[in-house]
């Protein structure tokens, strides 16, 4: 997708739009997936205005993961939710979703900007390596999941590691991203890594049925702003259902003994809001698989934009699809029983 037409007065008037007015500062902020602004406003404040990528998400799933947020917020769990929109008087095109309306539609000239707005929310990354740290993210998590298993998302996706792997795969062969001098070797690896991590899960729900649970769905360490009051989390772009541990699993790091400490630690926090099943330890390799392979079908699909070749520019080269044949193979490893 070409964002070229969303100019900086386009953003300043789709604010005005919903009362919010500009006073001529805006700042583009780093994200590939939608297009994302800091703009100062008349009163003082400064909010956030994300853009959203035509075609990756229907207005009933962004409604859906905003009534999430607000959900959490109205829990008291640290979230970033996005403000409540009031369309000005007499203004052609804009058309508000949601209940409360969270979610702008305004067309101009033919072209609909999607786009909802929030509070600017600074921090830094947490310190992982910190037994404390990860603790009180494990009691933030399980407060966040506490929310999450009140109801099942209706509209956002729903994990289907059979289903998202399969998909994944066909895309990037049939979109011929894989070099010929590679393709044979990387499929082979993918179409065995991706069996482990189903069989994974057949195998857990052969003995009893996974639970699953509206989710942050992305819970890596950027993702997790850190501020003198704690943890707070940004971006549900992803927020999906799906079992607890896939907001766990990305926050560990290191050899298997490493990361059994660190789940751990975080465990010991979470479990003070949430159950915890145990046998979801076994899917963090699986998850992790998983996450690999969609991350190059999420790079394939988006390659139009001119954005990712220029961030990305070793997607595609055959020192890229190796890299992947050899870390797929390693996660075969890591999954055989």
């Amino acid at each position: 997708m070409n964002y070229s037409q969303l100019t900086p007065r386009q953003v300043l008037d789709s604010l005005d739009a919903v009362g919010l007015r500009g006073d001529g500062r805006i700042l583009q902020l780093n994200s590939y997936e939608n297009r994302v602004f800091q703009v100062f406003l008349e009163d003082g404040r400064a909010v956030v205005a994300k853009f959203y990528r035509p075609g990756r998400w229907s207005n009933e799933q962004i409604v859906e993961e905003h009534a999430f947020a607000l959900e959490l917020a109205a829990a008291e769990v640290s979230v970033v939710p996005p403000l409540v929109l009031r369309a000005e008087p007499d203004v052609p095109g804009l058309v508000l979703h949601g209940d409360p309306p969270t979610l702008a539609c305004h067309s101009v000239d033919g072209i609909t900007h999607r786009y909802t707005v929030a509070d600017r929310c600074a921090g830094r990354e947490p310190e992982l390596d910190d037994p404390a740290t990860l603790a009180q993210i494990g009691r933030f998590i399980g407060r966040l999941h506490a929310v999450g298993r009140r109801r099942p998302f209706a509209h956002r996706h729903h994990l289907d590691p059979r289903a998202d792997g399969r998909r994944a795969l066909q895309l990037l062969l049939q979109g011929g991203f894989v070099p010929p001098t590679e393709q044979a070797a990387w499929q082979d690896a993918c179409e065995r890594a991706l069996a482990a991590t189903t069989a994974a899960f057949d195998a857990l729900t052969a003995a009893a049925p996974l639970a699953t649970l509206r989710l942050h769905g992305d819970c890596h360490p950027g993702n997790v702003l850190w501020r003198d009051t704690g943890p707070n989390v940004v971006d549900l772009d992803d927020a999906m259902q799906g079992p607890a541990v896939q907001d766990l699993w990305m926050l560990v790091s290191g050899d298997a003994a490493t990361m059994a400490l660190q789940l751990n630690v975080l465990l010991g926090g979470y479990e003070q809001f949430a159950d915890f099943d145990d046998r979801e330890r076994a899917l963090i390799e699986p998850l992790r698989t998983l996450r690999m392979v969609r991350h190059s079908a999420w790079l394939a699909e988006r390659w139009g934009d001119p954005t990712f070749p220029l961030n990305f520019p070793y997607f595609g080269t055959a020192a890229y699809w190796s890299q992947q044949t050899a870390q797929l193979r390693e996660q075969v490893e890591l999954m055989a029983p």
